[in-house]
């Protein structure tokens, strides 16, 4: 007869990075990255705070991300809220839609219309 094996329960390592992201979002990812310089590294509270007053289109999405990251850690994962912070934040380029407009003498000029991915991680100090 074949001897049962004793099977020990592996427990999965606490996570410390908790990342959200956004994909094919209609901002270029160089507009994206001037937005995302200004979180990098802040606590999660003062950056939702910095990116509520940005007047860019790339804040109002950042600010989205950064929600549903921290969103992700506190309900997932079960991390205290008040010391999440920013650790890594990057555009990457997505998808770019190419659109063409008549020009003269029957010809087209072509236009980029860039996307980007935007990824927010958040840590515990």
């Amino acid at each position: 007869m074949a001897k049962k094996k004793e099977v020990e329960e592996v427990k999965k390592p606490e996570p410390r990075d908790v990342k959200a992201t956004a994909k094919t979002v209609r901002v270029t990812s160089r507009k994206a990255k001037l937005v995302l310089d200004l979180i990098r590294g802040k606590d999660v509270k003062e950056a939702l705070g910095i990116l509520t007053f940005l007047p860019n289109n790339a804040a109002k999405i950042t600010y989205k991300v950064v929600k549903s990251a921290a969103a992700n850690a506190t309900h997932n994962f079960q991390m205290d809220e008040e010391k999440l912070y920013v650790k890594e934040c990057y555009a990457n380029e997505g998808v770019t839609l190419k659109r063409f407009m008549p020009r003269a003498k029957g010809s087209a000029s072509s236009i980029m219309k860039r996307t980007s991915h935007i990824t927010v991680v958040v840590a515990e100090r």
